[in-house]
């Protein structure tokens, strides 16, 4: 399952089949949503609505659960750093004080930055199931043939596709390598100390930068044997037309984030929420 991480695998079902146009401006919006407003109702009902269409698109666990556990860390991290540097930010932002226990005179838990740090963890959080769906649900040949169709440049968009290609067969490369290495004796397991797996992974990073550099090689060849580049224009066998879906989901994205913003701008005054006044 571990060779399947990061490769695309095609399902039937209302997410999969949206255009990659569709998914690119539906997670830039939502993204930008997220980024913009520091209300936490905002973000709440963003990161719900990411998580429940997660779920409809029939994501394998396994295929994010290595990610999860990153992104968790991030989080933790994210938190536990803030307040550390700076344990008064949210007493800045909101403008009160409420103070809910101390560990010293300098670390002091206050409603307000417990708010600002909550909303700052959601926020992360409702970005994350994004990035995943649009990496694990877009088939990369016909995301570029649909940025393609909107004017992008097909050499930028043929190189993007080959980046999205190239992850999973980078792992099953670094997986194929690492069992040959340990055939041999190499020691990954946590029996062994910190430094000398450190070592041993590095044993199975050299052969793979090869096995990578010898793929760019032989790829770029085979596109100039090929004439890619030549002419102005090129076709796409994986392009496929706009439907229905393609626009309401669209449309309800972009009313999303103008909806954030009419929300900060009349309603919040500001980017953020502020409900201690």
């Amino acid at each position: 399952m571990k060779a399947k991480l990061f490769d695309y695998v095609e399902r039937d079902n209302f997410v999969f089949n949206l255009s990659g146009l569709t998914k690119i401006v539906s997670f830039f919006c939502l993204t930008f949503a997220v980024m913009f407003s520091y209300d936490i109702r905002v973000i709440l009902a963003i990161m719900v609505f990411s998580f429940v269409v997660l779920h409809v698109s029939e994501i394998k666990f396994s295929q994010i659960k290595l990610m999860l556990y990153y992104a968790l860390i991030f989080l933790v991290m994210n938190f536990a750093l803030t307040f550390i540097f700076n344990p008064q930010y949210g007493v800045e932002i909101y403008g009160t004080y409420h103070e809910i226990f101390r560990f010293t005179e300098r670390y002091v838990v206050t409603q307000e930055q417990l708010l600002y740090q909550i909303t700052k963890l959601f926020k992360y959080a409702s970005v994350i199931p994004l990035g995943m769906m649009f990496l694990l649900t877009t088939n990369p040949s016909e995301f570029a043939a649909s940025l393609n169709s909107i004017g992008v440049s097909y050499k930028a968009t043929y190189a993007l596709a080959l980046t999205l290609r190239y992850f999973p067969d980078m792992i099953r490369d670094y997986n194929d390598i690492a069992l040959a290495q340990q055939s041999r004796g190499l020691d990954l397991s946590k029996k062994e100390k910190l430094g000398t797996r450190v070592k041993n992974i590095m044993n199975i990073c050299v052969p793979l930068i090869f096995s990578t550099m010898d793929r760019i090689e032989l790829i770029s060849n085979a596109m100039d044997l090929r004439g890619f580049g030549k002419m102005k224009k090129r076709t796409w066998y994986s392009r496929k037309p706009l439907t229905k879906n393609d626009y309401i989901s669209m449309v309800f994205c972009v009313l999303v984030f103008i909806g954030t913003i009419c929300v900060s701008t009349f309603i919040n005054h500001g980017r953020f929420w502020n409900p201690f006044i």
